[in-house]
């Protein structure tokens, strides 16, 4: 009988390790090919560790509870040499030298007593096992960086030519000198505080659902209505009823808690010179749609002279662009660094759609609605229910 390891296979492209549940068998059982040993849980999902072939459990290395790293020896199986000789493992090791020798017996002594286990730098988060060290930037970099009022993003399209892909110092000044070639002009401090906003969003998972919708209702309801609400404020007024009836998808993951808005203030992006202003509609779910027509229309001509008070803009809890007045009929915008998401809403077209009383295609008006959303806060199923009632609200703006 030969001895081989029983090995944490690569369970998936983005995961570097799993958790030990449970042990499906006992050392001294007998087990047949691709019979579940070990029952592990990664981030995304429970699975078992399988035997490569027949064998005799010998004994067990790892422990219930414990991560152990992608590659890591869990224990080891008797089988047949033939067996043995099909899976490529019966090569003899290769002989080692003394100080080889002695660091090989540590190792088995800490595999014995479940020291080769692994502990997740951040439990529940994939990690790719093909990780390097890539974005690593020594004190010299940083200090450099800082100096010159740059960031890590800044460098992203930058190729290194130290160990591992590293960017050195040299890359660094190369880069500079070649920037000094190109032609080169001022941001404007809004471009600036936009840009700052965004890169610290997009260090969140970021994701966006969107769904098609019939805007005959709305623009029904706008001929006859007095004031005249816009979409984007119908939007945002079926946007503020819906969080109102579950504020947890507007709220903010700190640590382990799920902070909810106590007030359904929800901002509107306006076009400024060189940026983009959100001033602040404050509780939008306690004013009807008619109410707000007015302090809208006041707040988008301040954005646009860049005059916004300041209790009219900060601390709201999401925002509404309608990226349609630009002809577009899909993007995915960004959520303020403060916020959970972020409903856009496209440029009305006219489509045909199925009249099952008429049993015929009619035309509507259609737009498409984004969702953009922490991926932390709530995953897509949460956003399509979302996005689904803001769409049965929009159907009758009569109510809003």
């Amino acid at each position: 009988m030969t001895q081989i390891p029983i090995i944490m296979p690569q369970l998936g492209e983005s995961i570097a390790e799993a958790a030990i549940i449970n042990f499906l068998v006992q050392p001294g059982d007998t087990v047949e090919a691709d019979q579940d040993l070990i029952e592990v849980e990664t981030n995304k999902a429970t699975m078992n560790v399988a035997s490569p072939c027949r064998g005799k459990v010998e004994k067990f290395l790892a422990q219930a509870g414990e991560s152990y790293a992608v590659g890591a020896v869990l224990g080891h199986l008797k089988v047949s040499a033939a067996d043995a000789k099909k899976l490529g493992l019966d090569m003899p090791a290769p002989k080692k030298s003394n100080e080889e020798e002695t660091s090989f017996q540590t190792e088995k002594k800490s595999s014995a007593n479940g020291e080769n286990k692994v502990k997740p730098t951040i439990r529940g988060l994939p990690v790719p096992a093909n990780a390097a060290g890539a974005s690593f930037m020594s004190p010299r970099m940083k200090a450099r960086m800082h100096e010159l009022g740059l960031h890590a993003a800044d460098l992203a399209g930058i190729a290194g030519s130290g160990a591992a892909g590293r960017l050195t110092i040299q890359d660094f000044e190369k880069f500079l000198a070649n920037l000094e070639k190109q032609k080169m002009s001022q941001a404007s401090s809004m471009r600036v505080a936009v840009a700052d906003a965004m890169r610290r969003s997009w260090t969140r998972p970021l994701a966006t659902v969107g769904l098609s919708v019939c805007l005959d209702p709305l623009f029904a309801f706008r001929k006859v209505a007095q004031p005249k609400p816009g979409p984007a404020l119908t939007a945002l007024r079926a946007l503020a009823l819906a969080l109102a009836e579950n504020s947890a998808p507007a709220g903010r993951l700190v640590g382990n808690k799920i902070v909810h808005p106590s007030s359904i203030d929800i901002g509107f992006a306006v076009e400024a010179e060189d940026g983009v202003l959100v001033p602040v509609l404050r509780q939008a779910d306690q004013r009807l749609l008619k109410d707000l027509v007015t302090p809208y229309n006041e707040l988008v001509e301040l954005a646009r002279q860049r005059k916004l008070p300041t209790d009219a803009t900060g601390g709201s809890i999401a925002t509404v662009t309608n990226f349609g007045t630009f002809g577009l009929e899909w993007a995915t915008p960004i959520p303020l660094p403060e916020q959970t998401l972020v409903l856009g809403m496209g440029a009305a077209r006219r489509a045909p759609h199925w009249d099952v009383a008429k049993e015929q295609f009619v035309p509507v008006m259609q737009a498409n609605l984004t969702l953009s959303f922490d991926h932390r806060v709530m995953d897509g199923g949460a956003a399509g229910r979302l996005l689904q009632r803001i769409s049965e609200l929009l159907a009758h703006p009569e109510k809003l």
